[in-house]
């Protein structure tokens, strides 16, 4: 069974593919960054997440629903990073913006599914992006983790 998207629903899409297409981007950008390799590594491993939600986004677009492996990765848990306290502080400050951004965007973007799931007529379409954005609150949670774990946010 074909999917036909009205207007609005076409509208929010691909809304959504653009955002995931800066979350790809911008992860990959600041892996690059990334002085702590562990951090290279979440951000690389949440680029290629990133890239399966605008994979679902496109089948939609193209008229299918994408079929979901409920993959429950709950927020893995990362270790805290030992560093060595006369280690840069700088390279530490630009790991530290570097998550304060991407953790900025998966609250917007969440934020975006929201409000995507809540216009979208096809149930499941709703099922699909529903996973997608618990998926964004996981990655929200992971970059939670990774400061707080390193002393970049102090939860009150």
């Amino acid at each position: 069974m074909a999917l036909n998207l009205n207007a609005k629903e076409k509208m929010l899409m691909q809304d959504q593919k653009a955002h995931e297409e800066l979350c790809i981007q911008k992860y990959q950008n600041y892996s690059n960054q990334a002085q702590d390799p562990q951090l290279k590594e979440l951000f690389n491993s949440l680029a290629q997440k990133e890239q399966e939600h605008l994979n679902s986004i496109n089948q939609i677009l193209n008229g299918q629903v994408p079929n979901i492996q409920q993959n429950q990765q709950m927020g893995q848990q990362l270790p805290q990073n030992q560093q060595n306290p006369m280690q840069s502080a700088i390279s530490n400050q630009n790991d530290s913006t570097l998550c304060s951004d991407m953790l900025a965007t998966e609250k917007y973007i969440s934020g975006t599914y929201d409000t995507t799931i809540f216009e979208c007529l096809d149930t499941n379409v709703r099922q699909v992006l529903n996973h997608i954005q618990k998926e964004e609150q996981e990655h929200g949670e992971q970059i939670f983790n990774y400061m707080k774990n390193n002393g970049m946010y102090n939860p009150q």
